[in-house]
């Protein structure tokens, strides 16, 4: 329970900041390539930090690690706050903001993705997922929804209150008790580093899972671009982007809820692939949609599917990789993760500023539809995958 209020706490806390930070950043300068800046300069420290992540929290106490994390996007939150206030908030400023979150969440993934199955018995593991993802969606919508309310009052106290939760959930974090298991000794090596990427890579389903939401949300996000849709498409302002950013944590939450009373057991692969089809269809309908409410409700499809997804690659890697290796593992993961939203982010940022935002969110819609067609051909071995535990 301590787990799951402090990822409440962060969870709201990362969500409202994002929040006022997109928008800061759009008042700033009216770009969507520097929308999509703030999803790269996200990245690229996650890029460059998430092996050595991996490394460390196979062998160091988890629990500290994602304290410290989370201790570091309070600080982030803090200098954003110091610079709101003062009036030096600048572009570049919001761009180096950006790169430490990154930096703070490369480590906290895979940490916190380790965890999990030293808590919940392994039988209880999807549906404990599911549970833990009803109460982050619930952080994701409050959050982007008061973030949103607050910005009437300006960035700052926005801000304040992210430096608050950030701190809330660090302590939270501090007062777990479990037993980590002892680690045997290695010399770390570029071999050892690379070893959560040898064992994805030997087994097919979880290449193919991995990789498929790598390429469906990579191509499917749309929400970089959400400050341009609530402004200049929808005219509904800060407190639409809030409900917009929080609308699709409202279909994953419901669908979050389903699966921890109906859990996928049988034919998880046929439903991994649909679950990437409703995405991409439900990404084509935001783009077309010039009316708030449909834009609510496709946003809200996407995140119901995406839950789907989410629980099912999870579950598959959690289940499969023994504890030695699933900080390595996780870190693999979170690398992928980080692919398909910040990296999706620049990407809609840069085809929404070469085609306009409407055109950049239809293509990737359609894409979606594309990798999900094709995985489906070159992946055979997840296509027939029945159940999550046993192959």
């Amino acid at each position: 329970m301590r787990l799951w209020s402090a990822r409440l706490a962060g969870t709201a806390g990362s969500q409202m900041l994002m929040v006022a930070l997109a928008w800061q950043m759009y008042d700033l300068t009216s770009s969507a390539l520097d929308l999509g800046l703030v999803g790269l300069y996200q990245f690229a420290p996650a890029l460059a930090l998430a092996l050595p992540a991996g490394h460390l929290a196979d062998r160091i106490s988890r629990m500290r690690i994602i304290c410290a994390s989370l201790a570091v996007q309070a600080v982030a939150a803090a200098l954003l706050l110091g610079a709101t206030v003062s009036g030096t908030a600048s572009a570049g400023l919001l761009l180096g903001i950006s790169a430490l979150l990154g930096a703070a969440r490369a480590f906290q993934m895979p940490a916190q993705q380790a965890l999990l199955p030293l808590l919940v018995p392994a039988q209880m593991l999807p549906r404990a997922m599911a549970f833990g993802s009803a109460g982050m969606q619930s952080a994701v919508i409050g959050g982007p929804a008061l973030g949103g309310a607050l910005y009437v009052w300006g960035p700052a106290a926005v801000q304040t209150l992210c430096v608050l939760l950030f701190v809330l959930a660090s302590l939270l974090a501090l007062t777990l008790r479990f037993r980590q298991p002892i680690a045997p000794r290695e010399t770390v090596s570029l071999a050892t580093l690379l070893a959560g990427i040898r064992f994805i890579g030997s087994r097919r389903a979880l290449l193919g899972a991995i990789s498929l939401d790598l390429f469906a949300v990579l191509l499917g996000g749309a929400t970089a671009l959400l400050p341009m849709f609530a402004r200049d498409i929808l005219h509904v302002g800060p407190q639409g982007l809030g409900v917009l950013r929080a609308a699709p944590a409202i279909g994953a939450l419901a669908m979050s809820v389903l699966l921890s009373r109906w859990p996928i057991e049988r034919r998880v692969g046929i439903k991994l692939f649909v679950a990437i089809g409703v995405y991409g269809l439900a990404t084509v309908l935001f783009g077309l949609s010039t009316n708030f409410l449909l834009s609510v409700f496709a946003l809200a499809m996407c995140g119901a599917a995406d839950m789907v997804n989410v629980v099912i690659r999870q579950s598959l890697v959690l289940l499969e990789t023994p504890d030695s290796m699933r900080g390595r593992v996780s870190a693999v993961t979170s690398i992928f993760i980080g692919a398909s939203n910040q990296l999706g982010e620049f990407e809609s940022g840069l085809t929404a500023h070469w085609w306009g935002p409407v055109a950049s969110v239809l293509v990737g819609g359609l894409g979606t539809l594309a990798v999900a067609i094709s995985w489906s051909r070159l992946f055979p071995e997840l296509t027939r995958r029945d159940r999550l535990g046993t192959g």
